[in-house]
C-alpha cells in the first residue's frame, strides 16, 4: 500500500488492480499516435457500447472537451530547433541523417511557426465528428428544441472547437437552442487553475514526494542515442537555452505534433520506437507529477458538473452542458475523479505509466457524463472517455460501466471534505 499517507479515500483506489495496463510501452512502440502523448491527434477507436440496465434511458449529458488538433502551442518548438540545427549545419556538426532532417525542417517550419497555437483544419473536423457521434449515440437527449449550454476558455483554438461541436449538433437538429459563453470569469469553470487571480481558488493537496524529474529523465531518456543520430558532437545543443533537455523535449513536441497538420510522414524515422517510448515515459511522468497537485485545484470544475447536473434533473428542457478547454485541465480532472484508476499514486515512479497514460489526453480529448433515468426517477450515469466507456474504481457499479449518481456525489463530497479550500 502507498507509503506516503494519502487520505483513506484515495488509498482505497490503490487496491484496484483492474485498471493497470502493463503493456503500455508495447502500445506506445506500436502506435506513433500514442507515442505522441498529448500532442497526438484524436483516435476514433470506439467499441460497442454496453446496454443500459433495463428501463433506463439517457436524458442529459455533461461534458468537458479539450480543443482539437493545433499547431505547436509553444513557438520554441520551431524556433529552438531552427536555431540549433542551423548553427550545427554552419559548424559542420550534423550527421548525414541530421543534414537530411535539417533540410526537411527548414522547408517545413515557417508556416507552422506563423500559426503557433492555432486550431488546424483537423481540429475542426474532430469536434464536428465527435458531436455527430454523440448525437447519434444518444438521440433521446437531443430531441425537439431542448437547450444546450456551452462555456469555453478564452483561447481562440478552444472557441473554434466549441463552435464546431455546437454547429455539428445544430446540423443534426436545427431546433436545438444554444447559449455559448467565453469570459474571464468563466475560466473558473473552463480552466480553474488559469482563472483570474482574484477568482482563483486553491485547495489542500496531498503531501507526496516523488523522484525528481531531472533524475527520472536521466534514467529513461536516451539522450546520447537520440542526439547521436543528428549531431556528430552530442554536446552541441548544450550551448543553447535549456541545453540538450530543451532540445530533445521540443523535438518530441515536433515529432508528436506535426501529424495534426501535415499529411506526409516527414520525420517519423528520426528516432527509434524504443527511444520514442522512453521519451513518452519521461514526459508522461512529468505530466503526472504536475497532476498530483493540479487535480485538487480543479475541484471547481467538479462542483460545476455536480451543480449543473442536479439543476438539469429538474429542468426537462436542458439537454447538455458543454465545456471546452485544455489538456492540463482534462488530465488533472481525469485524475481527480479517478477514471480508469488514473488517480492512483503508485509505490514507484517507474510504475506511474501503468496507471496514468498521457495518450488518453489527445487533441480533442472528450469526457462525457451520460445520465440515465427510469420511470421511478432513479438516476444512473456512465462516463465515456474519448468515446470509450470508463470505470470509476472507487465506486461499485450497478451494472457494467453504470453507476449511481448518488454514490458518486457521496464519494465526491467526502473527497472534497478531505481537500478543503485554503
Amino acid at each position: 500500500m502507498n507509503k506516503f499517507g494519502l487520505s483513506a479515500l484515495l488509498l482505497l483506489v490503490c487496491f484496484v488492480a483492474g485498471a493497470q495496463q502493463y503493456d503500455v510501452l508495447d502500445q506506445v512502440k506500436s502506435d506513433p499516435r500514442k507515442a505522441a502523448g498529448m500532442e497526438g491527434p484524436h483516435r476514433f477507436e470506439v467499441p460497442a457500447p454496453t446496454p443500459a440496465p433495463k428501463g433506463y434511458k439517457p436524458f442529459y449529458i455533461s461534458h468537458y472537451g479539450r480543443h482539437g488538433s493545433r499547431y505547436a502551442w509553444d513557438s520554441k518548438t520551431y524556433t529552438l530547433l531552427h536555431e540549433v540545427l542551423s548553427a550545427a549545419h554552419e559548424a559542420g556538426k550534423l550527421t548525414p541523417r541530421g543534414e537530411d532532417f535539417y533540410g526537411k525542417f527548414e522547408a517545413f517550419y515557417p508556416i507552422p511557426l506563423i500559426n503557433t497555437g492555432d486550431l488546424t483544419p483537423l481540429g475542426w473536423e474532430q469536434h464536428k465528428r465527435i458531436a455527430a457521434w454523440v448525437y447519434d449515440q444518444f438521440p433521446e437527449v437531443f430531441r425537439k428544441s431542448r437547450e444546450v449550454d456551452a462555456i469555453v476558455s478564452t483561447a481562440p483554438r478552444s472557441i473554434v472547437s466549441m463552435s464546431s461541436f455546437c454547429l455539428s449538433l445544430k446540423e443534426k437538429n436545427p431546433k436545438l437552442r444554444f447559449y455559448q459563453s467565453s469570459t474571464h470569469t468563466g475560466l473558473t469553470v473552463a480552466t480553474p487553475t488559469s482563472a483570474p487571480k482574484d477568482l482563483r481558488r486553491t485547495f489542500k493537496t496531498d503531501d507526496v514526494k516523488f523522484e525528481p524529474l531531472a533524475h527520472f529523465n536521466e534514467r529513461f531518456v536516451d539522450y546520447e542515442g537520440i542526439l547521436g543520430r543528428i549531431f556528430t558532437d552530442t554536446s552541441f545543443p548544450s550551448q543553447f537555452s535549456g541545453g540538450r533537455t530543451a532540445f530533445v523535449n521540443q523535438l518530441y513536441s515536433l515529432l508528436g505534433g506535426y501529424h495534426n497538420y501535415e499529411p506526409e510522414p516527414l520525420f517519423d524515422d528520426l528516432i527509434t520506437p524504443d527511444q520514442y517510448a522512453n521519451l513518452w515515459e519521461a514526459l508522461n511522468y512529468y505530466s503526472w507529477t504536475i497532476d498530483l497537485e493540479a487535480r485538487y485545484q480543479n475541484i471547481p470544475l467538479l462542483e460545476d458538473f455536480i451543480a449543473k447536473a442536479d439543476a438539469a434533473f429538474a429542468n426537462p428542457d436542458r439537454a447538455a452542458d458543454l465545456r471546452f478547454g485544455h489538456d492540463y485541465v482534462f488530465e488533472a480532472f481525469m485524475c481527480l475523479i479517478n477514471t480508469n484508476g488514473s488517480g492512483t499514486v503508485p509505490e514507484k515512479a517507474s510504475e506511474v505509466k501503468y496507471w496514468f497514460q498521457s495518450y488518453n489526453v489527445p487533441m480533442a480529448a472528450t469526457l462525457l457524463f451520460v445520465f440515465y433515468r427510469n420511470r421511478q426517477g432513479d438516476i444512473l450515469f456512465k462516463i465515456l472517455q474519448n468515446e470509450v466507456e470508463a470505470t470509476l474504481p472507487q465506486l461499485t457499479p450497478v451494472s457494467g460501466p453504470y453507476y449511481r449518481w448518488s454514490d458518486f456525489k457521496a464519494w465526491a463530497s467526502a473527497m472534497m471534505a478531505a481537500h478543503p479550500q485554503l
